[in-house]
């Protein structure tokens, strides 16, 4: 199979300005998901960056992704999904003659993947396809950290709360079923399905586990401080 490794990287950020070049661990936040694609073994030509912005193109391709094409304005709004981003990334690729079986998403505001991740559930994918199991998607998760069956609850008619899930007869949390949670680190994409549908909306998931210390999604400077951290850490 021939796969797209896809990194989304819009000029505009609000919680955390410029987060897409900004230097976290002594390089800009793209520049760890372009090492881990081509870690886990992508071509260079196939791991391509889609970006509405010049700057982040350039340094884009410093280190060692593929810019070929800029992402129309309309597109990188704060509303814009990522589908529209994924399919517009496809679309003109394939009117280059660049035709691709599935797509890798890799977002940078995962900076704490590693190669190994992608490698994983790449190979998730494969594996069910060959099974015949045809994946809409395979995606990195973490434990979800509430838990629907002991640590979730909703209220009834009369406001009383009540288990979210079950019957309520857990009193451990490690012999209630467990639930996961997207991590945001990598989606292996069927572009059948994600024409079909948002990627919330995929069926025929596959899950592939990460571990919860590292799922971390930047989305504001507190995240950014605990990412600073990681980096700075002599275990890592």
């Amino acid at each position: 199979m021939k796969y797209l490794y896809l990194i989304p990287a819009r000029g505009g950020s609000k919680g955390i300005p410029g987060k897409n070049i900004r230097p976290l661990g002594g390089i800009p936040l793209i520049a760890h998901s372009i090492r881990h694609a081509l870690e886990s073994g992508a071509d260079p030509a196939d791991v391509v960056v889609t970006t509405d912005s010049e700057e982040i193109a350039d340094v884009a391709r410093q280190y060692g992704a593929d810019v070929p094409f800029m992402r129309p304005a309309e597109l990188a709004g704060d509303t814009s999904s990522s589908r529209s981003a994924i399919l517009h990334a496809l679309d003109t690729l394939a009117s280059m003659g660049r035709n691709y079986d599935a797509v890798v998403l890799l977002q940078p505001t995962s900076p704490l993947r590693r190669a190994s991740d992608i490698s994983r559930a790449v190979k998730a994918f494969e594996e069910a396809a060959s099974e015949g199991r045809r994946p809409g998607m395979a995606v990195s998760v973490s434990e979800a950290r509430t838990n629907p069956y002991y640590s979730a609850f909703e209220t009834d008619a009369d406001g009383f709360l009540h288990i979210s899930k079950g019957d309520g007869r857990y009193t451990r949390r490690q012999d209630a079923p467990p639930v996961w949670e997207f991590n945001g680190a990598v989606y292996v994409i069927d572009p059948e399905a994600l024409r079909e549908s948002e990627i919330s909306r995929i069926r025929r998931i596959i899950p592939v586990e990460m571990d919860s210390a590292r799922s971390l999604d930047l989305d504001t400077l507190a995240d950014w401080e605990r990412a600073e951290q990681h980096f700075s850490s002599p275990v890592c």
